[in-house]
């Protein structure tokens, strides 16, 4: 992955997000915690989740322990915490991007699973892992929106690409 790239990733991501959490925040009270067929239970789970694994995957780049034994841990019960994180989070990525170089994009990082597993992966495929992850949690969002109904927003990277710069 070139530095480009990574940059467009990373900022996507936030839009994404910014749209997401802008949109749930809209719903009637109590639809972003009400109890779903879904593996993380509720909207607010599911963001905490994407949240959670942006934050094993930096440290995994930075090369430390994250110290969680779970992927459905809530870290904040509330839409606004949640997304005075999520931001925070963006906000690392998009930095950390801005640092890297395309070799160093390239760079093994070695790793273990939640679970238990070994792995390696460079940190250019870390990135796109996390912007992917995060994608495809949005997209359960989007579906738990049909549910309340509602439109969900659309997120897709071909709609962030045509945006303007901001």
């Amino acid at each position: 992955m070139d530095i480009g790239t990574a940059q467009i990733f990373a900022r996507y991501r936030a839009w994404a997000d910014r749209l997401t959490y802008d949109a749930v925040a809209a719903l009637p009270p109590g639809e972003a915690e009400k109890p779903r067929r879904t593996l993380f239970k509720t909207m607010i789970g599911t963001l905490n989740h994407n949240l959670l694994i942006d934050i094993v995957w930096q440290a995994h780049i930075e090369g430390r322990d994250h110290g969680f034994k779970a992927r459905s841990v809530i870290l904040h019960a509330d839409l606004p915490g949640l997304w005075a994180a999520q931001q925070a989070m963006n906000q690392w990525w998009i930095d950390w991007c801005t640092a890297q170089t395309d070799k160093s994009l390239e760079a093994p990082v070695r790793f273990r699973f939640i679970d238990g597993g070994e792995s390696t992966m460079t940190r250019g495929a870390i990135l796109l892992h996390v912007v992917n992850h995060g994608s495809y949690h949005r997209g359960w969002i989007a579906e738990m929106f049909f549910d309340v109904p509602r439109k969900p927003p659309t997120t897709d990277l071909p709609v962030f690409l045509r945006e303007p710069a901001t």
